[in-house]
């Protein structure tokens, strides 16, 4: 069987204004820095500065350890908030940028052809029940824009997504306090070491990619309408 990818189904990206095209890469880049910088720190500020965290960065990891340091009502509101603004902005990422912007997350994330086949076959099939399932995956959001996903029913859909996913990561966090606090109490001597740790492999990951999104990000900004 030849290991050559299928050909990707070609959809049209859809023509808006130069400047909102812009500041959704911007809002996109900027929340991909913030919440590099939120994923890395949350070791060692979870526990001390849970809203902060949740802030920067509302991964399931710093969603679960700050559970036992932070009240419901902050913990839902900036869990959603910042989960909804990343699905949204990926969302207009796929849907204004089309086959680029897939290009740009798989150079990102890594991610093999039959992992983008799966997807796409996904949210074609069942693109209602991914988002839900996957309100945080990158991948889901930016590929219900470029497959053409209604945005009421995709902020509807991620809405639901987001609430049931911050409801099971609270409840998991509640059972499981005694042992977060306990591995937060033994790595407490070297969190910062995690910290610089997880810093340092962020950065590697960034040298080597950077050579391939920074071109494609400025030749798009440069030429908008050309796809």
């Amino acid at each position: 069987m030849s290991d050559a990818p299928l050909p990707r189904p070609s959809v049209e990206p859809i023509h808006v204004s130069t400047p909102a095209r812009r500041a959704i890469l911007i809002a996109s880049g900027l929340l991909f820095a913030i919440g590099t910088f939120g994923s890395n720190i949350g070791p060692a500020w979870v526990d001390e500065r849970p809203a902060v965290v949740l802030a920067l960065s509302s991964r399931n990891r710093n969603l679960f350890g700050s559970v036992p340091f932070i009240d419901p009502l902050p913990y839902a509101l900036l869990g959603f908030g910042r989960l909804m603004l990343a699905g949204v902005c990926l969302f207009l990422l796929g849907r204004w940028y089309g086959e680029r912007a897939i290009r740009w997350t798989e150079n990102q994330m890594g991610e093999l052809p039959a992992i983008y086949r799966w997807f796409q076959t996904g949210v074609d099939r069942a693109g209602w029940l991914l988002v839900i399932l996957m309100p945080a995956s990158n991948l889901v959001c930016l590929m219900a824009g470029h497959r053409r996903m209604s945005p009421r029913l995709f902020v509807l859909l991620l809405a639901a997504g987001i609430a049931l996913k911050l409801g099971v990561l609270w409840a998991g966090g509640q059972v499981f306090e005694d042992q977060i606090r306990s591995f937060l109490n033994w790595i407490e001597d070297y969190q910062w070491y995690v910290v610089g740790g997880l810093f340092a492999l962020s950065f590697v990951q960034s040298a080597r990619q950077g050579r391939k999104r920074i071109p494609d990000v400025i030749h798009e900004i440069e030429h908008p309408t050309e796809d």
